[in-house]
């Protein structure tokens, strides 16, 4: 069960609808009010629960006008193309007008019918719409040029002076986007850009995409840039990577006969150590046996000297 919000009454809708709503019970009237007010609400940030609302509104009261309208735009935001063009042909027949023919030309693109779409854009019914829906109409029938990949026929399809008009319309930023794609899908990227830039001016409301689109261009642009900036080093790095290599073995050359000119040198130092320490052992043992020999006389005196005493001892002895 959908649920209808307290604040969704029947004084929320134009007053021609309010109108025809008084055909109805007032109970009714005031359900089906309430289902229009919730799909009208929910048609930009929830179109498929608008879509829902709108769908029981028609069921209830399928012969009005306002039902059916609501439904078949719902159905067309939410692309449910072949019902929105049943609802919408309904509403003509009941009110006799062309006030939807842009959106019933955009549903036969939608089906894949783009010759249908430029035949509605051609029809003499097409020079009855007010100049919104006109705008709407080219816009439709460009884009079913680019369906049929005539990208240059869509830009002839969109040129004219509502291009640059001397004051900003409702329609002017879209018209503009519409004309710049066409130009990018005929290779023209510098026409463009130039395009997306006057969209994005003319775009107060932010309704399309359009200063996104040129940083897009930009970014494109300065992509190849980068890429030749890139490739550029790479081969500025390859380069420099064998010149490395090739010093680097040289070097390693250098490098190796240092070491072994080092080695070298170590090595007769070890020898020169050597021999300075067998000189300093001979002199070591030399100065070892003048030791000893020394040792030796001192002994040899003092046995002397105690061999003297002990005669002379002996004489006084005889004497006494």
């Amino acid at each position: 069960m959908l649920e209808i919000s307290p604040d969704a009454t029947v004084d929320k809708l134009d007053k021609d609808i309010q109108d025809e709503l008084a055909q109805l019970l007032r109970s009714k009237a005031t359900l089906v009010a309430g289902h229009l007010v919730m799909a009208g609400q929910n048609l930009d940030e929830d179109p498929e629960l608008a879509y829902r609302h709108a769908r029981t509104a028609m069921k209830l009261a399928p012969r009005l006008a306002s039902t059916r309208e609501a439904a078949g735009l719902a159905a067309y935001l939410t692309e449910r193309y072949s019902e929105a063009l049943a609802d919408l042909r309904t509403v003509r027949r009941i009110t006799g007008t062309n006030d939807h023919w842009a959106v019933m030309a955009d549903c036969e693109r939608g089906l894949g019918r783009p010759e249908r779409a430029l035949a509605m854009a051609a029809a003499p019914e097409a020079k009855t719409l007010d100049k919104e829906t006109q705008i709407e109409l080219r816009m439709v029938a460009a884009g079913a040029r680019m369906d049929m990949e005539q990208p240059e026929a869509a830009v002839v399809q969109l040129q004219g002076a509502d291009l640059t008009p001397a004051k900003i319309q409702p329609w002017t930023a879209r018209l503009r986007y519409a004309y710049a794609e066409a130009l990018l899908a005929a290779e023209r990227e510098d026409d463009a850009r130039e395009w997306f830039m006057r969209a994005a001016d003319a775009d107060a409301e932010g309704l399309t995409d359009a200063a996104e689109r040129v940083d897009e261009l930009d970014g494109i642009a300065f992509d190849e840039f980068e890429d030749e900036l890139d490739a550029e080093e790479g081969d500025e790095a390859e380069d420099a990577g064998e010149a490395v290599e090739a010093g680097g073995a040289g070097e390693a050359g250098h490098v190796a006969e240092d070491f072994e000119d080092d080695d070298e040198e170590e090595f007769d130092d070890d020898e020169d150590d050597e021999d300075d320490d067998a000189e300093e052992d001979d002199r070591g043992d030399d100065l070892d046996d003048d030791l000893e020999a020394e040792d030796a006389d001192h002994i040899d005196r003092d046995d002397h000297d105690d061999r003297d005493e002990h005669d002379a001892d002996h004489s006084r002895s005889d004497k006494d």
